[in-house]
């Protein structure tokens, strides 16, 4: 694995993702309090502007610990942060991460998830020396099975009753692209 010091910023045709800063607590407040938005993030929808500084201290917490790494999207000619794309519980001894994503409601239907999602696909395998990224999607949610599978992300199976979040026994689908999958459709 490749040794990350400084935050990474990544540049697509309409994106900069870039490293979330305290000054950014309004904007994720704003779309993280979305219940649409938080339907399968598995967290309930955010109340105060104290859960969107934790939520910026944990994504500073695991790039820190290298267990992690979240990028704010942000429109090129914008500030404002509209959503974050990262890699969390990584095993750098296995070369394999999750990945996700969400999106202000706002934006949804653009390809911005999709664009910021290849951006940071790309960035997991040329620069972290990952082998394999996988993708944990609750079945109901088909925007995001379309997102994975247009990358190539393959579906491996169904965990069921994976993660107790928001205070129910949710199932996930594991998908999983592996380098050599990602680097044949390049």
């Amino acid at each position: 694995m490749v040794a990350v010091n400084a935050f990474p910023i990544l540049e697509t045709d309409r994106l900069i993702l870039r490293q979330v800063t305290k000054d950014d607590a309004n904007s994720l407040l704003k779309y993280l309090s979305d219940k649409e938005v938080m339907m399968y993030v598995g967290l309930e929808p955010f109340k105060s502007i104290d859960d969107a500084l934790d939520e910026i201290s944990w994504y500073r917490s695991i790039f820190e610990k290298r267990t992690g790494i979240r990028w704010g999207i942000t429109l090129k000619d914008q500030e404002e942060v509209i959503g974050s794309c990262g890699f969390l519980n990584l095993v750098s001894q296995h070369y394999r991460s999750e990945i996700g994503v969400e999106l202000s409601r706002e934006h949804w239907g653009k390809e911005i998830a999709s664009e910021a999602f290849e951006a940071v696909i790309k960035y997991g395998f040329d620069q972290m020396n990952l082998q394999r990224i996988e993708a944990l999607i609750e079945p109901p949610n088909i925007p995001s099975q379309k997102l994975a599978e247009k990358q190539g992300f393959v579906r491996e199976g169904l965990l069921r009753s994976y993660e107790f979040t928001c205070g129910k026994f949710d199932d996930l689908y594991m998908y999983s692209l592996l380098k050599q999958e990602f680097n044949v459709k390049q």
